[in-house]
Order: structure tokens, then sequence, then C-alpha cells
């Protein structure tokens, strides 16, 4: 999963992003709205959005978006919670509201249930044919047998199902698996692909000559 977080205070962006990329998430930030609106549409599972940002509020921001016909989960954060807020914020066109401080553990729950709503899942295990991934336990299956998958294959894995029926593109598997800021080689998702075909099966996993990869129907 690739989230965007909006948020301007440092310390708590740079713990949220740590905390999120332990749980196999990769997590862009930015400090204000109006980086925000140029970033969003970059292929993102969710948005996470700070209230309080300088400038342009996270309520602004959201209600940009949604005007912008991006159809992304889009969770507020902040440290206020009256229920006015909340209205205003769901008004405006977010999915979720979270009152700060939160449990890192909530806030993987709320972002995976936005992100299988999103691709149509209600339940936490993601399945396609003969394949079958738990958000929440972390765990995968071919015929009903367990899969032994790194953890860069369990993520390979969970954004083919949440894509299932669509190409992932190489450079989108590359976003959601690593930061725009980090060293990364391209070479690493056909390596990664490999490796994921070995364990589920090579007809498992279409290339899409020029274009990327998806799931088989």
């Amino acid at each position: 999963m690739r989230i965007l977080l909006v948020e301007d205070e440092a310390e708590l962006a740079q713990r949220v992003v740590a905390n999120l990329s332990r749980h196999g998430m990769t997590c862009e930030h930015t400090a204000n709205g109006e980086d925000a609106l140029d970033f969003a549409s970059d292929g993102f599972t969710a948005l996470i959005v700070d209230i309080g940002l300088p400038g342009m509020s996270g309520i602004e921001l959201v209600r940009r978006l949604r005007a912008r016909a991006l159809g992304v989960p889009i969770l507020i954060l902040t440290a206020r919670g009256s229920w006015q807020e909340k209205v205003e914020g769901l008004n405006a066109g977010a999915d979720d509201f979270i009152v700060k401080p939160v449990r890192t553990e909530e806030l993987v729950a709320r972002l995976h249930a936005l992100a299988r709503r999103a691709a149509g899942h209600s339940a936490t295990r993601l399945v396609a044919g003969a394949l079958a991934l738990d958000t929440a336990s972390g765990e995968a299956w071919l015929d009903d047998a367990p899969l032994a998958l790194t953890a860069s294959e369990f993520r390979l894995l969970q954004m083919l199902l949440y894509n299932a029926g669509r190409t992932l593109t190489r450079a989108a598997i590359l976003d959601g698996l690593y930061p725009v800021d980090t060293e990364r080689d391209a070479n690493t998702v056909e390596v990664l692909v490999g490796r994921l075909r070995r364990k589920v099966g090579r007809d498992r996993i279409m290339t899409m000559r020029g274009m990327g990869y998806r799931l088989a129907p």
C-alpha cells in the first residue's frame, strides 16, 4: 500500500512514516496542502490528512481534491475531535476520521479497511482464483496451502490482488514498494516478480508487454 501523509508536525510525521513502513506500507510525506494537491493523484492507495495544516486547511484540501474527482480514500487525522469537525470533514469528502493520539495498529487497520472497500472487498481476506491473502494476519495461501513469502513478495502479491483485473505498471509497483526519495533500481521489479512467480505459479502473473503485470483471471 502506498500512502500519502499530509502533516506539518515534522516529528509526528517522521514517526507515522516509520511506523507505517514497519507495517509493510510505503509512505510519502508532504507538510502542506498546496504540495499535496500536486502530489495526491500520483497513484496512492490512501491519503492521511491533518486538519490543522498551515495555509490551506486539511478540510479545504479534502474539498479541493474531491472537486478534482480524486477518488482515493482519505482519512483525516487531527488532535481535535469535536463532532462538528468530524461532520465537516466527512461532508468535505473524507472517508474516515481519527483523533490523535492513535495507536499504529488502529491506523493500519483503518487504512487497510479503506483500501479494501475502495478495491471492492468487504473482508480482510482477498481472493483471486487459487490465491488468497489476509491483510490483517499477513498470511497468504495458494490452493489453501500456506505460502512462505518475504515481506516484499507479500506486498507485491497484495498490490496485485488489490488491483486484480487491472495492469500494474512497473513504475507503479516500484512506487508501491519503495519511497520516491530512496535509491531504486527498476530491475528490482522484474526480479521480485520472478521470485513471486516461482512460489505462486508462473502463469498466475501475466506480463503485459510494454505495460507491466497483472493477475491472471
